[in-house]
């Protein structure tokens, strides 16, 4: 395969009926990382996202149920045009799901977009705001079991780390076609990205999603996630969002999410944000037990991380649990920066959590974290991508 073809250039032009829908409808599978997806075909223009129906799929094959009671029912929640079929199909769609049960009124036990949609509901009068960093490292795989970042040699370790992030150069920013690829994909679809740029680790990148409101944060991230991974798929790579993927003195994936409501954006709103704080770190047990798996392999104290068992926050300061910008003190007014997400967080959790703590007052943070918890015990290696 050549690494330097553009994406998408295999595809075979064919005339099509025009007067079909193809619906890519796509769900969080039994990993909570997994995104899984399969197609269907409606032979007639479908324009209203109301028509779009419930399907199921198999469960025992994505470790979210047995043979014996197979199905998992998915309803759709969110629609977007679908990059990757654009060239052969007009009225082509990606269509996020949650999961329920057979009976279609128990949600199903992975499903946590359920919590959020709730908790930001229920607070919907403070116009909560996120705009989420998603970072990640591109891996090369050799068969299902080996991968290694790209950055490195095969079977040795790159250059330390220092010339990697926001760099240049075919010997410092390995994989570049994989984010700018990512980039178009993503507009096209209509999501809401902001920004990119390489990272530290050789071969790690970042892209930013938001501002987005409400319950829109986290729908936009699983697509984002999802067109990553196809992006990276024509390109013969992997992507790990692993909170520490290379041990030693290198940095991990963190998902910093930048986070703000109606009350911190109007004047005397640096005021609100200094009580946000108390509320976070009196949480603060409860967001770390939801922030993504082995999280405390990244949460050190260094690598430009807090130390995962006391919260902090401080102005300017990538070191803390939370960042105070500089422009929310000078204006008095704002946002702030949660720094504690693992890039294998959901954001789901990880946006529900913030709006719980900081306006309901921890009113769902058990039941929330009681469920997580449950999931973990349910299903081996929840919430990783690297086993």
């Amino acid at each position: 395969m050549d690494p330097l073809r553009t994406c998408f250039d295999y595809d075979y032009h064919f005339p099509v009926d025009k007067e079909v829908t193809v619906l890519q409808y796509i769900w969080i599978g039994g990993t909570g990382l997994d995104v899984r997806g399969k197609t269907m075909i409606i032979p007639r223009i479908v324009t209203d996202f109301k028509d779009i129906p419930i399907w199921n799929y198999d469960g025992s094959s994505t470790k979210q149920a047995s043979t014996d009671s197979s199905e998992v029912i998915i309803k759709p929640k969110f629609w977007c045009p679908d990059p990757f079929r654009v060239k052969n199909f007009p009225n082509a769609h990606i269509v996020l799901c949650d999961t329920w049960k057979q009976d279609r009124e128990t949600p199903h036990e992975t499903n946590f977009r359920i919590f959020a949609e709730k908790i930001m509901n229920e607070a919907k009068d403070e116009e909560p705001w996120f705009g989420i960093e998603q970072e990640y490292i591109i891996l090369s795989p050799e068969g299902t079991l080996h991968k290694y970042p790209i950055g490195f040699p095969k079977g040795g370790f790159a250059k330390v780390q220092g010339e990697y992030y926001c760099s240049a150069g075919a010997s410092k920013a390995f994989g570049r076609a994989v984010m700018e690829n990512h980039m178009k994909a993503s507009l096209y679809a209509g999501l809401k990205l902001s920004g990119n740029n390489a990272e530290v680790f050789p071969g790690q990148w970042e892209f930013q999603c938001g501002p987005c409101t409400g319950i829109e944060a986290g729908d936009h991230m699983w697509v984002a996630r999802y067109i990553l991974d196809r992006v990276a798929e024509d390109f013969g790579c992997d992507i790990t969002y692993a909170p520490k993927p290379i041990k030693g003195d290198w940095n991990g994936n963190g998902c910093h999410t930048n986070y703000s409501t109606k009350s911190i954006r109007d004047e005397g709103g640096l005021d609100v944000c200094f009580k946000h704080m108390e509320h976070l770190k009196k949480y603060h047990d409860r967001h770390i037990a939801v922030y993504g798996q082995d999280n405390d392999q990244r949460l050190t104290g260094l690598h430009e991380t807090s130390n995962m068992s006391e919260f902090s926050y401080g102005l300017a300061h990538r070191g803390a649990s939370v960042r105070i910008p500089s422009s929310t003190k000078i204006e008095k007014k704002g946002y702030y920066e949660d720094r504690r997400p693992a890039g294998n967080c959901d954001p789901y959790l990880v946006t529900a959590m913030m709006v719980d703590s900081t306006c309901l007052n921890g009113k769902y943070g058990e039941e929330v974290v009681a469920a997580y918890k449950n999931v973990c015990k349910l299903v081996p290696g929840f919430g990783r991508d690297l086993q």
